[in-house]
């Protein structure tokens, strides 16, 4: 917004040389990620969710990064639905962009440039269902009614008027849980029950209780140097970060931004092991906040070396996922078989609900414990640097409280265009809030939750 000054002084310039300058032309490699943009949100939006390519350029593909929305419009794109593939061109001289669904592994998007690479198919065993899961709730959808009150269902309806919490937000589900019953449930026109969308950041959280139960294994002890092998020349000062420290953020590297901007790895087709292990130290590890998707990727890397290759194929899916029923979830990967476990892994609102209750209950479910005893008291410890302003931050999740207007010891995993899974473990609740908010709108999720309280 400008200032008062700058707007007296805009006023009083002719109208002629008001006129905002041409816009820059678009880089060649601008070009190449908004072609990858489009490339991948189509293909997972297609091929995970079962959306139509209309309705991932309504939602999905609309109210993205300024200096790519232009180009995503105008860029065309081939939907191959037997090779369950999208491609974009972009380019006179270079192939177009191409992003690969497999079957339990998602979508797959290519470097800039590539034309023959293929996805290998082995060794995932995660399951995406299509539909309905006839075991009883929570591991499967049976037995399923909610009976909100009236006030409950009101609020709840409220989230998807586009003003109540945030003006021009736009809210595709809302999951509220009580005592781990579904107690309240609605999805916008072309969102339902087993229709995914990407988590966003979300995945961040999802990534720390990956790594929880790699611990709880004895695959990794987080506490220690993470055993990121791109770090391990002797001298190398990144050898002292701990695991801990990138989960919480505090790793002291630099990034080129901070924030959640890796758009080469996200959309532009670079692997993990390409670019998130290059960044040079910047401060002494722990000392400072900054919040960036390349410390999650890291860790993550770290514990693809700590289980070897054929163990660390499957086990997001295998040993988190579906042991919790979250048979609608699947976590993708970069070319080189890295997961992006910042940020692209596409799920639903119930599985993210799950994913909620077994937090609220301490990492155990269905009377098996899958995190360390002690691992979420020490998630939820505020330990390391904090955030500025705003919630604070434990281990990949954000804290809540009276300051908020929520109970002490709420928390939260959140993600870009209003993804939330919000936790508050003195009222036995969860609340995920699934959102496509475009552009600047933004989600009031701790009014919402206060509200959803209020309603019983």
């Amino acid at each position: 917004m400008r200032s008062v000054v700058s707007l007296c002084l805009l006023l009083a310039v002719p109208a002629a040389a008001q006129q905002a300058p041409a816009p820059a032309q678009p880089t060649p490699y601008q070009r190449a990620i908004a072609a990858g943009y489009k490339a991948a949100m189509l293909c997972s939006g297609i091929f995970n969710a079962g959306r139509t390519e209309a309705q991932v350029a309504a939602d999905e593909l609309r109210g993205i990064y300024p200096e790519y929305q232009a180009l995503v419009a105008e860029l065309p794109a081939k939907v191959d639905h037997a090779g369950r593939t999208v491609t974009v061109a972009w380019s006179d001289t270079l192939p177009p962009r191409r992003a690969q669904w497999v079957r339990q592994q998602g979508c797959t998007n290519f470097p800039i440039g590539d034309a023959e690479l293929t996805v290998s198919t082995g060794g995932r065993d995660g399951r995406t269902a299509a539909g309905p899961d006839s075991r009883a709730w929570p591991m499967g959808d049976a037995g399923v009614r909610p009976r909100p009150s009236p006030a409950l269902a009101a609020t709840v309806d409220r989230a998807f008027d586009r003003a109540t919490y945030g003006q021009n937000s736009e809210t595709v589900g809302v999951v509220v849980l009580r005592d781990g019953k579904v107690v309240a449930e609605r999805y916008r026109d072309g969102f339902g029950l087993y229709t995914s969308n990407r988590t966003w950041s979300v995945a961040k959280s999802l990534a720390g209780a990956v790594l929880g139960v790699a611990q709880a294994q004895g695959a990794i002890d987080v506490a220690q140097p993470a055993p990121v092998p791109e770090w391990q020349s002797l001298g190398d000062p990144r050898r002292q970060i701990t695991t801990d420290q990138l989960l919480r953020m505090s790793s002291g590297l630099h990034s080129a931004t901070a924030g959640n901007r890796t758009d080469a790895i996200y959309f532009g087709g670079t692997a993990v092991t390409e670019e998130a292990v290059a960044w040079p130290l910047e401060v002494r590890p722990g000392t400072r906040f900054r919040y960036a998707n390349n410390d999650t990727l890291l860790a993550v890397r770290a514990l693809r070396a700590k289980l070897g290759e054929e163990r660390h194929r499957d086990f997001p899916a295998r040993e988190l996922f579906l042991k919790l029923g979250m048979n609608h979830t699947v976590a993708e990967t970069d070319w080189k078989g890295n997961y992006i476990l910042s940020s692209q892994v596409w799920s639903t609102a119930r599985d993210l609900a799950r994913f909620g209750q077994f937090m609220l209950q301490d990492g155990v479910w269905q009377e098996r414990r899958l995190l360390p005893a002690g691992w979420m008291a020490e998630s939820l410890r505020p330990s390391g640097p904090q955030p500025a302003s705003g919630p604070g931050y434990g281990r990949t999740l954000w804290l809540f409280g009276p300051k908020q207007g929520l109970p002490e010891g709420s928390y939260a995993a959140q993600g870009n265009r209003g993804q939330y899974v919000m936790v508050i473990p003195s009222e036995r609740l969860v609340v995920v809030r699934r959102g496509e908010d475009p552009g600047p709108a933004r989600f009031d999720i701790a009014k919402f939750t206060a509200d959803v309280l209020a309603a019983k």
